[in-house]
């Protein structure tokens, strides 16, 4: 999990937006027409061209014209995650297609990529519904769902597993537990972030914490057993709680809220994990099982685009060409990497040179793969 995303703030109660919160202000849409909502991003402020607009199909036409990196999230209440995008370089822009109900929400600016974001209310009005209209994509959410469920379901045992290794005392058998009790998680992210609580308790690395924030979850595990090399009462107790928040995670699933344009932008959102956690070795770093995420990501990322292919190859059979390239160059790099038994080599192992190459990869899908949304919502 990338750092930036651990947050366990309280969302401000939610209304009809009358005024801009601090920093953060509106401004007239200037294009003539457009349903594009817009969002300028600076070091200070977050620029929002539309408080109010109707539900359904909604797109955001970010630019971030500050200095630093920034990400933009748009909050249900309790800090769930509706859509965003990450890793808007200064001087770039970002378009998000996204399918929002009737409601209160807010859209958040995050410069630097840390922090709880500067904040803009906006309120989405109608009975619109986030439902696919098209059959198969109906059916495609459908399917991502039992994806997810089944992922859940498989994690828990092997958490459980991990768990009864750190309480028997076993460091070895937790060590190699760990990678394999992350990979369910890591294929459905997404759909675990969009509950807003649940994520900073399981995967929240050290410096991600936030201010009078309690380190639980695995990467807390993660360095008492590669760097202090003991286990003992709290640790235990660790082990315990990840096992019941994870139980937590797996009951709620029926209840995330799923769209097409969702799968399309959790599946970028992905292979924005891989880009800033995976490729640079911050995500695992006391045990440097990093490539175990990184191809658990990816397989999530592509479970997502060939439930969603049907539509999109339909659309824009070139994108389709594209990405279907794409995912098999960046499969088939990962797999140099693979052991017999099934783990992959130690993080630290790789080469600078080939986290380069890694890096290229992944940045050749992901552009192709911001795409996906728009494909499969296109008239």
């Amino acid at each position: 999990m990338s750092a930036r995303r651990s947050t366990a703030a309280t969302l401000l109660t939610l209304a009809v937006a009358t005024a801009a919160l601090a920093g953060c202000s509106q401004k007239k849409d200037d294009k003539a027409g457009s349903d594009a909502v817009k969002v300028n991003a600076t070091d200070t402020a977050c620029e929002v061209s539309k408080a109010t607009f109707p539900a359904g199909h909604i797109v955001l036409d970010i630019a971030n014209k500050g200095s630093k990196t920034t990400e933009v999230y748009v909050y249900a209440a309790g800090d769930k995650i509706v859509t965003e995008r990450e890793n808007i370089g200064p001087g770039t822009k970002a378009t998000v297609n996204a399918e929002i109900k009737a409601g209160s929400y807010e859209i958040a600016c995050k410069p630097g990529m840390v922090g709880d974001g500067i904040r803009q209310k906006i309120t989405v009005t109608g009975e619109g519904s986030a439902a696919a209209v098209d059959p198969r994509l109906t059916a495609a959410v459908d399917a991502y769902r039992t994806y997810a469920q089944e992922q859940a379901d498989a994690t828990v045992p092997a958490v459980e597993a991990f768990a009864a290794a750190i309480k028997g005392g076993d460091l070895e058998r937790a060590k190699s537990l760990y990678a394999p009790s992350r990979t369910g998680w890591e294929r459905t992210e997404p759909v675990a972030e969009s509950f807003g609580d649940v994520d900073p308790k399981t995967d929240t690395r050290e410096d991600g914490l936030e201010p009078g924030q309690e380190w639980t979850g695995w990467h807390k595990l993660e360095k008492s057993l590669w760097v202090d090399a003991a286990v003992g009462d709290a640790e235990k107790k660790l082990a315990d709680q990840l096992v019941v928040d994870l139980k937590d995670w797996q009951k709620r699933i029926p209840e995330a809220e799923i769209t097409a344009t969702g799968m399309a932008n959790g599946a970028k959102e992905l292979l924005d994990e891989v880009a800033t956690g995976k490729v640079t070795g911050e995500e695992d770093r006391y045990s440097h099982t990093d490539l175990a995420d990184f191809a658990a990501n990816v397989e999530g990322a592509k479970k997502a685009y060939e439930l969603l292919k049907p539509v999109a190859a339909e659309k824009d059979a070139a994108l389709a060409k594209t990405l279907d390239s794409e995912f098999a160059a960046l499969e088939a790099l990962l797999a140099k990497y693979k052991q017999a038994d099934g783990s992959y080599t130690s993080y630290e192992k790789v080469t600078e040179a080939e986290r380069k190459t890694f890096s290229d990869a992944v940045n050749a899908l992901g552009e192709p793969l911001s795409k996906l949304a728009a494909a499969v919502v296109a008239e």
